[in-house]
């Protein structure tokens, strides 16, 4: 469904359910303004509001592309394809690089599991292991504490 065959019956959030983070959105923007430069209220959530609005366009697109390959999963080739069609060519080549880093790190993560399984532990030797680690590191953690406390 395209986004101007709309939603009956609430099935979806309303446009004002739909937002970003604001202290993500904060920090985001101060990281990027030099220091002396500060960013008001209504700047930071009309910046919010824009990038609603962006992800909407670029979902909505992005979903027709789809409908016209007859799929049913918005895949990272309709992003890219979206992007193009609506006239974003320029940043198809860093989010080509960003989905490449996120495959990467995915392969990553999925060698760590590996690691894991390869282990050759039981998963009971394994749970054994994780309570040590937990149990060293809150015997690490109370030892500053119960040197802080006043004799009684």
């Amino acid at each position: 469904m395209s986004d101007r065959e709309g939603h009956s019956g609430g099935a979806g959030p309303s446009d004002e359910d739909l937002s970003l983070p604001k202290a993500t959105v904060a920090k985001m923007i101060s990281d990027l303004l030099p220091s002396e430069v500060t960013c008001a209220k209504d700047t930071r959530d009309l910046v919010i509001e824009c990038c609603v609005e962006f992800i909407h366009l670029i979902s909505s697109e992005a979903n027709e592309i789809c409908e016209q390959e007859s799929k049913k999963t918005i895949a990272p080739e309709h992003i890219i394809g979206a992007l193009k069609r609506l006239g974003f060519d320029s940043f198809t080549t860093e989010v080509e690089d960003v989905l490449k880093d996120h495959k990467q790190q995915q392969k990553d993560r999925e060698k760590k599991a590996d690691k894991i399984k390869d282990s050759g532990l039981t998963p009971e030797e394994l749970q054994a292991k994780q309570e040590e680690l937990f149990a060293a590191s809150r015997a690490k953690f109370a030892q500053p504490q119960q040197s802080q406390q006043p004799p009684p």
